[in-house]
């Protein structure tokens, strides 16, 4: 038997994500599984592409119930893990909760790789700033863009928003359609100007109608070349497992990252600003896959393990 982990919130979209990588994984077992309003509900009554748990039940989320893994997901909605006093080796939280919260190493693999070799508390990025941040960190770090004035336009999926009903989210209401929503009041956006170290950002969602990714759009002020934005791009990440810089001429797409740990990117300048666009599944590389990396990069495992960066079609 391996390691064993506890995912807490696993009856919604991140959790079953993560029932699902684990299960694959060569090193890390879900063995408890909690949640709030599905306890006693059969795994495979609320997952029903999970059949090697269809029998296992979900139990409450009590810290007695986390603490006996060796690794604790937290897969909870966000503002509710905070309230957990947890003793488990490694605690991994998907949440917003404890993003740039000190004792928390916020865990972006491709640029906090060190302190996650290290870490016992780690605070997984959310799915938009982990886009963002992968698109334009490396061009902030070699100065090739300016820090007062980014511009992101980003959508995501419906899945993004969690599992509880919601009717702005029924089929019927977002199929055939694109809706800004949150406009100037995204709660990701003091994280993604944290993390970057942005003087100045203008950040725009929309709902797209698909179930999961996100495409984000970055835009800084530059006078680089597209050639030395690129190279900046392909220096970082041209040894990552994940990060994939797109042979020119070739533009992100979501449904070419679904089901995957990859994010897709590809930069051009039109003269004045560089554009960066980044493709990724929000519950993969923006939840349930980046919490997977970053505790195998804890517990001293390949960091690759009970992940892909190759995506499902069609």
């Amino acid at each position: 038997m391996g390691l064993r982990a506890a995912v807490a919130g696993a009856s919604g979209y991140a959790g079953g994500e993560l029932l699902r990588l684990l299960l694959a994984h060569p090193d890390i077992e879900p063995v408890t599984l909690t949640a709030a309003s599905q306890v006693g509900a059969y795994v495979g009554d609320v997952h029903p592409h999970l059949p090697a748990l269809a029998g296992e039940r979900f139990v409450a989320t009590t810290p007695e119930a986390l603490n006996a893994a060796d690794v604790v997901f937290l897969a909870l909605p966000h503002g509710e893990s905070s309230a957990l006093t947890l003793d488990a080796p490694l605690v991994v939280d998907l949440g917003q909760d404890r993003r740039h919260v000190d004792g928390w190493v916020y865990g972006l693999a491709e640029r906090a790789r060190p302190a996650l070799r290290t870490a016992t508390r780690v605070a997984a990025p959310g799915c938009y700033p982990t886009a963002v941040s992968l698109a334009l960190g490396p061009l902030l770090d070699a100065g090739l863009v300016e820090a007062e004035d980014v511009v992101v336009v980003a959508s995501s999926g419906t899945s993004g928003a969690g599992r509880s009903a919601n009717v702005a989210l029924l089929g019927s209401e977002v199929m055939g359609d694109v809706a800004a929503y949150k406009v100037a009041a995204h709660q990701h956006m003091p994280e993604i100007a944290t993390t970057l170290g942005l003087d100045r950002l203008s950040f725009t969602t929309t709902l797209a109608p698909m179930p999961r990714g996100i495409l984000a759009t970055c835009t800084a002020r530059t006078t680089a070349s597209a050639a030395a934005l690129r190279g900046a791009l392909r220096e970082a990440y041209d040894g990552e497992p994940f990060v994939h810089v797109l042979p020119e001429g070739r533009w992100p797409h979501t449904a070419a990252t679904a089901g995957s740990n990859a994010c897709h990117l590809q930069v051009a300048t039109d003269g004045t600003r560089a554009i960066v666009v980044a493709a990724l599944d929000n519950l993969g590389k923006g939840a349930a896959g980046q919490a997977v990396q970053c505790a195998n990069l804890a517990l001293g495992l390949p960091e690759t393990a009970g992940l892909t960066s190759n995506g499902v079609a069609p």
